[in-house]
């Protein structure tokens, strides 16, 4: 029994760990250094010890396939837990042809800032739409996009600002 109770310790503690880690990155990658920094500390003492268990059983194949199982099972989670997050925001390009309806004066009037720029596609004129929404709500734009235009053609993009105080004005320090 205590080898089956180890075991689930073990995955448990590999789980929550693996899943800190994978959020602690994406903090990283949106600038978050304090929270990734403090969830870096609790994902090593957790890594500590569930590593010192497997450790104490090196003959038992089993402790590391819960090991290597929470692994498997935090980087799962983790991924979940970073798209419930959905940090930062997101750039919505919208390409549609000119003879489709307009969609900038409808983000718009939802409350979202939108710029047009207009090209030349491979079927004709095009407006091209660009409109930062935050993260959370991709999905609730791109719906409203389709419903109004199903022409248009849609992608999103991860998207970073630059943090001109942190460099003195200067970007190219």
């Amino acid at each position: 029994m205590d080898l089956a109770i180890d075991l689930v310790i073990i995955f448990t503690l590999r789980l929550l760990d693996v899943g800190m880690a994978t959020v602690r990155i994406v903090l990283l990658g949106r600038g978050r250094r304090g929270p990734a920094a403090a969830l870096g500390f609790v994902e090593a003492l957790i890594w500590v010890l569930a590593i010192t268990r497997v450790l104490g059983g090196l003959n038992d194949p089993a402790r590391m396939v819960a090991f290597a199982l929470g692994f498997a099972a935090g980087t799962y989670l983790g991924s979940v837990v970073e798209e419930w997050l959905a940090l930062g925001q997101a750039l919505v390009r919208i390409v549609a042809p000119v003879r489709t309806e307009p969609l900038a004066p409808l983000l718009r009037s939802k409350g979202y800032g939108a710029t047009v720029v207009n090209g030349d596609g491979l079927a004709g004129d095009v407006r091209v739409t660009f409109c930062v929404v935050p993260r959370k709500e991709v999905y609730t734009v791109t719906r409203l996009i389709h419903e109004a235009n199903p022409a248009a053609y849609v992608t999103v993009d991860q998207t970073s600002t630059v943090d001109l105080a942190r460099h003195g004005g200067n970007v190219n320090k």
